[in-house]
C-alpha cells in the first residue's frame, strides 16, 4: 500500500497541474469571447481601431490559451477552446468583409476548420446588422455588395457535407444564416422598392411644379 501511495500522490501532482492548465486557459478563453464582443459592437459603431485592437489582444490570449492546453489532448478539444476561436474568427471575419479586405484564412488565424468554418457562417449571419444599418443611412449600393458577400459564404458553406462530428454543427449554423439571408434579401428589396417609389414621387412633384408651357 505504501507502493499505492506514491502512485497517488504522483497522480495527484500531474493532475494539479493539469487542473492550472485548465483554468489558465478556460479564463484566457472566456477573455477572448468578451474582447471579440466588444470588438464587434466597436466595428458596428465605425470604431475601427478599437476592434482592430481587441481583435489582436483576442489573438494573443488564444496563442496563450493553445500553448497551456497543447500537452493535454483532452483539455485541448474539451470544447471550450473551440468557442473561443470561433469567436474569434467571426470578429476577424466580419472585420474584413466591412473593412473590404480579403478574407482571412484559417492558418492566419491558427485555428482548427471546424471553428473556421462556424466562425464563418457566424460571422456572415452577423452581417445582417451592418447591411441594415446601410440601408437606413440609405447606401443601397453597399448594402447589396455585402450582402452579396453574404451569399457567397453561405453558398460554399453549405457544400462541406459532412457529420456532425466532423463540422461541429455546421449543418444548423447554416440553416440559421439561410433564415438571415432570406430577411435580409426581404428588407434590401422592400428599401429598394421605396426608394425607387420615392424618387418617381419626387419627379412628379417637381413636374407639378413646373409652370405650365404657354
Amino acid at each position: 500500500m505504501n507502493h499505492w501511495s506514491k502512485i497517488a500522490e504522483r497522480l495527484r501532482k500531474e493532475m494539479e497541474v493539469r487542473h492550472q492548465a485548465r483554468e489558465e486557459a478556460l479564463q484566457a478563453c472566456r477573455k477572448t469571447i468578451q474582447f471579440c464582443a466588444r470588438a464587434i459592437r466597436h466595428l458596428h459603431r465605425h470604431e475601427f481601431e478599437q476592434c482592430r485592437e481587441l481583435l489582436t489582444q483576442a489573438h494573443d490570449l488564444l496563442g496563450t490559451a493553445r500553448e497551456r492546453l497543447r500537452p493535454y489532448p483532452m483539455l485541448y478539444y474539451a470544447g471550450f477552446l473551440h468557442d473561443a476561436e470561433k469567436e474569434y474568427v467571426e470578429g476577424e471575419v466580419l472585420y474584413a468583409i466591412v473593412l473590404g479586405d480579403a478574407l482571412p484564412e484559417p492558418e492566419d488565424l491558427g485555428v482548427e476548420i471546424t471553428a473556421y468554418l462556424n466562425g464563418m457562417a457566424e460571422a456572415a449571419s452577423e452581417c445582417r446588422r451592418y447591411v441594415l444599418d446601410l440601408l437606413r443611412a440609405g447606401e443601397l449600393t453597399h448594402a447589396e455588395t455585402l450582402l452579396g458577400e453574404m451569399d457567397e459564404i453561405y453558398d460554399e458553406l453549405v457544400t462541406f457535407d459532412y457529420p456532425d462530428a466532423l463540422t461541429g454543427g455546421l449543418r444548423r449554423t447554416c440553416d440559421a444564416l439561410r433564415a438571415v439571408l432570406e430577411r435580409t434579401r426581404a428588407d434590401l428589396t422592400l428599401t429598394a422598392t421605396q426608394k425607387e417609389l420615392e424618387n418617381i414621387l419626387a419627379s412628379v412633384y417637381q413636374s407639378l411644379q413646373q409652370p405650365p408651357a404657354k
